[in-house]
């Protein structure tokens, strides 16, 4: 089974600024919400651990698999917010509310990535590395979980992009006969 995690909450999560690839830690409450999830994926030894460069992925994938050393995946990364990084999420400004109301009709403003590179590293990643009957878990970021469900379930049509995921949520799908299973939320993760 493949399991994608959502890091655990940083401070600024907890401020509501749009975070990106700023380097943040995990705060205490961060660290509690991966320890829950280390207890409801206890039965489980990851025989693989990929997590993206930041520090509140790897700590969380450390939180997790603490005997398996994470293996950074730059495709794991968050989004590449650019200019936008950092903006208070409480007072957004008109294109990125245009953006964050359909991310499927409405393109990325200048200077953040675009979603279909987004799609493409995930695609990429999940060929490369998940093609196997091993355990493996993925330490990532919203829209990087995002991008890899939407490349796990075309027929989802974008309804991934707008739904929310909270720190530390997890989900799962397996490599089978050839081919990847639909995933399935396992671990609902931190609400709002």
């Amino acid at each position: 089974m493949i399991y994608i995690i959502r890091h655990g909450q940083t401070e600024l999560n907890n401020l509501h600024v749009l975070q990106g690839r700023s380097n943040y830690p995990l705060n205490d409450r961060g660290i509690q919400q991966a320890k829950s999830a280390a207890e409801a994926l206890s039965g489980i030894v990851f025989d693989r651990v990929y997590s993206s460069p930041l520090t509140r992925a790897i700590q969380t994938a450390e939180i997790i698999a603490p005997y398996r050393k994470a293996v950074v995946d730059d495709r794991l990364i968050e989004m590449d917010y650019g200019p936008y990084e950092g903006i208070d999420l409480t007072r957004l400004p008109p294109e990125i509310i245009t953006f964050f109301s359909d991310f499927i009709k409405n393109p990325a403003p200048d200077g953040m990535e675009k979603l279909s590179e987004v799609v493409r590293r995930s695609r990429e990643l999940i060929e490369e590395r998940c093609r196997s009957l091993d355990n493996i878990l993925l330490s990532t970021h919203a829209i990087a979980m995002k991008g890899i469900l939407e490349v796990l379930t075309p027929e989802s049509q974008g309804s991934y992009w707008s739904k929310y995921i909270g720190n530390c949520s997890i989900y799962a799908f397996e490599f089978r006969d050839g081919s990847f299973t639909v995933p399935k939320e396992i671990y609902a993760g931190a609400v709002r």
